[in-house]
């Protein structure tokens, strides 16, 4: 991937348009259909005119986080890894380009999103969104970014967002479901029981989650029981009644579909009610950090899988840690991690195809191999999904006391964490 030697070109008119993405033609087609060849302001600029030559000058991003609602402990780290990875490519000289970013509140609710990516878009002038971290705002950005024609990061997890509902201009960096369920569920039904009760947040995330661990603790074990299941709502504060069900269960572990607030809330209440002395509790987000962080004692001797520790010593991470603590003197997280490496991973794809114009980047992206924290990776081109490795994790009591310490198990490499594209219902 050699740097593009194109010079930038400057001073063109940005040109707007106000319709909306409900029944009506995509902005970028609506640019098309006016003649406009590339603005300046938007993302990408022809080379002369009409000698068919381009030349990339500034790549507008819009940055769609929930600062507010359930999740906005996890999108401070989200915003702040995008702004490091604009950093990171606007410093450096292996792009030819620069990234401006516009920043903005999904609230962690679908119509907000799809407002706020709207405005990024069609105000702002963006041909490359990034974020969200509720599964039902990134899939209904899904769909906004295919009929808008651009690129879209999600920074949610459910399986389906690269799965059954994929679409080509969609690429994902975020570890989903079914990598840590192929990961860490064989993993639990082998070394911490087979009798299993499940309580998910009732949305799309917290059905991936069950779905994808039941699915693979079946089959690695014949003993495998659905002792029961629970459901709340996402954002709910009382737990005491699930977790005297589960209690009174006969289930040896108890596997939580949800995160954020929700599984502080559900694990706090949970120690409170001593459910931990008799049930291990288990969460594909239990290790995020700021989940360790708010439950303290509560988190330990629970488990979950790994998407991101800032230790790892992959790719160029350590790197990416120390700017990080410099910019904001604390420690990035997994969300940070996934903003950080969506925007730079697609950067390399814009790098690549010599325009930023998203029509062309998708059929660039698709496949290459480019850089990353986990080291060399890719979004597979079968159904776009970053090839990330996933660690096995236990909370374990540091010597200090505190927040707990995560306990790597065991690695699955990359190739080995992610379903076979025959299996993941992507039709691309």
């Amino acid at each position: 991937m050699g740097r593009q030697t194109n010079p930038r070109n400057a001073g063109e008119a940005t040109e707007r348009t106000s319709e909306t993405d409900s029944g009506l033609s995509s902005r970028r087609n609506v640019l098309r259909l006016a003649g406009i060849a590339g603005t300046g302001a938007l993302a990408g600029c022809i080379g002369g005119a009409g000698v068919g030559t381009q030349s990339i000058d500034t790549v507008n991003y819009g940055v769609l986080s929930p600062m507010t609602g359930p999740y906005g402990g996890l999108a401070e780290g989200q915003r702040n890894g995008a702004k490091l990875a604009v950093q990171h490519v606007n410093e450096s000289d292996q792009f030819s380009f620069e990234i401006s970013a516009v920043y903005e509140d999904t609230e962690a609710d679908t119509a907000t999103g799809r407002q706020v990516a709207q405005k990024a878009v069609q105000q702002d002038g963006a041909e490359y969104l990034m974020g969200a971290i509720s599964s039902s705002t990134a899939l209904a950005l899904n769909s906004f970014a295919e009929n808008e024609e651009v690129i879209y990061n999600p920074g949610a997890a459910a399986m389906n967002i690269t799965g059954a509902d994929c679409n080509e201009y969609v690429f994902r960096a975020e570890t989903h479901t079914a990598q840590i369920a192929e990961a860490v569920a064989p993993w639990t039904a082998n070394n911490l029981g087979t009798s299993v009760w499940f309580h998910i947040a009732d949305y799309a995330y917290g059905q991936s989650v069950r779905r994808e661990w039941k699915s693979r603790m079946q089959e690695t074990s014949d003993d495998f029981t659905e002792v029961g299941v629970s459901r709340s709502q996402l954002g709910a504060t009382n737990y005491g009644s699930y977790i005297s069900q589960i209690s009174n269960s006969d289930a040896e572990l108890a596997i939580l579909g949800m995160t954020g607030g929700d599984l502080i809330n559900f694990v706090n209440q949970a120690a409170n009610q001593g459910l931990k002395d008799d049930v291990t509790l288990v969460s594909p987000t239990m290790t995020f950090q700021v989940v360790r962080g708010a439950l303290g004692p509560a988190a330990y001797g629970t488990y979950g899988g790994v998407r991101y520790v800032p230790k790892l010593d992959t790719g160029d991470n350590q790197r990416f840690v120390s700017a990080y603590q410099d910019a904001y003197d604390t420690t990035p997280d997994s969300f940070a991690r996934v903003a950080y490496d969506s925007i730079r991973m697609t950067a390399h794809g814009i790098e690549e195809a010599g325009t930023s114009d998203p029509e062309e980047v998708k059929d660039t992206l698709a496949g290459l191999e480019v850089p990353s924290t986990f080291g060399p990776n890719r979004f597979r081109e079968c159904d776009h999904q970053a090839m990330n490795p996933v660690w096995v994790g236990e909370n374990v009591e540091p010597d200090s006391g505190g927040p707990a310490n995560v306990s790597l198990q065991q690695k699955i490499e990359g190739e080995n964490a992610i379903p076979p594209c025959d299996e993941t219902e992507c039709d691309l």
